[in-house]
């Protein structure tokens, strides 16, 4: 099973124009809570016997509060937890990562240039690569940012995946010669740049995925309402489920749609998308990758 938790939790330390939650501050009675919530998290993980593997997907950047570093180092240390994964802007120190099972442990990275120098970015980076984590990078395809992409891609190590998150905001904001520009960089560009027609499609969210919350609530994924159980009443009940929604436009949704075959690319990178290449599933993965069938 693979879960996707998201607690109160909503600031972040970055101010990008783009964002909602840039800059934002919880009160300190809201940062108790989201502790609260984490702890009786992971005591409930505590309990469990089955395989799991977990993606913390939070509003704002969690890994600046110690509560969610020391989540990660117990959870890596299960050994019912198959992989405990983040998604953060690497701003925090990182040196909390030599008490883990790095074997387990994952980072979905973005990177925002106008919050923080390249060069500094990827000095973190190369702290990973040392210590042996895995990791994806990634940055929202602005134009003015296109640059910057190039020379990111060119620094990181060519087997870290560096994704590109389309900006929808403007419609029709790219060329067709930027759309080819973002595909040689990011071969999977073209599923983050449209809205997948979902309604009435299997999905694995809801039957081997969920979307737990602070207060245990199980939905089969952040942008379906529905409550489907709560973890702390035992009354999660998983099974296959068609999409509820007309469109699914986020990775972490769209991801999980059984046709569209983005398993297969990922591989055990799911959950911190992250393109492996082992010598196994290399020749697959880019057979897939060079024959994708773009739908809708």
């Amino acid at each position: 099973m693979k879960i996707l938790y998201r607690g109160p939790l909503y600031s972040c330390n970055y101010s990008c124009d783009y964002c909602p939650f840039a800059k934002a501050k919880e009160s300190r009675e809201t940062l108790k809570r989201d502790k609260q919530a984490l702890s009786r998290f992971i005591d409930w993980l505590t309990e469990q016997k089955q395989p799991i593997g977990i993606l913390f997907t939070p509003w704002g950047e969690a890994l600046i509060r110690r509560w969610y570093r020391q989540a990660i180092i117990d959870l890596s240390l299960m050994p019912h937890i198959e992989k405990v994964a983040i998604q953060t802007n690497l701003s925090c120190s990182l040196d909390w990562l030599e008490d883990c099972d790095k074997s387990k442990v994952a980072l979905w990275t973005t990177y925002h240039p106008s919050q923080v120098k390249l060069a500094r970015f990827l000095d973190k980076c190369q702290v990973l690569d040392q210590q042996g984590i895995a990791y994806s990078v990634g940055m929202v395809g602005l134009k003015e940012h296109l640059n910057e992409i190039a020379l990111l891609r060119r620094e990181l190590r060519p087997e870290v995946y560096l994704w590109i998150n389309a900006y929808q905001e403007i419609p029709d904001y790219y060329t067709q010669a930027e759309r080819e520009y973002l595909k040689s960089i990011d071969p999977l560009f073209d599923y983050n740049a449209i809205p997948h027609k979902s309604k009435g499609r299997r999905c694995q969210t809801g039957e081997t995925v969920v979307s737990i919350n602070g207060d245990g609530d199980v939905r089969r994924c952040h942008f379906v309402k529905e409550v489907i159980g709560n973890i702390y009443s035992g009354d999660m009940v998983l099974k296959p489920r068609l999409c509820p929604n007309q469109f699914c436009d986020c990775h972490i949704g769209y991801v999980h749609l059984n046709d569209l075959g983005l398993y297969e690319v990922f591989g055990e990178g799911v959950l911190e998308r992250q393109l492996y290449h082992r010598s196994s599933t290399t020749d697959l993965r880019k057979e897939r990758i060079n024959n994708i069938n773009y739908m809708d």
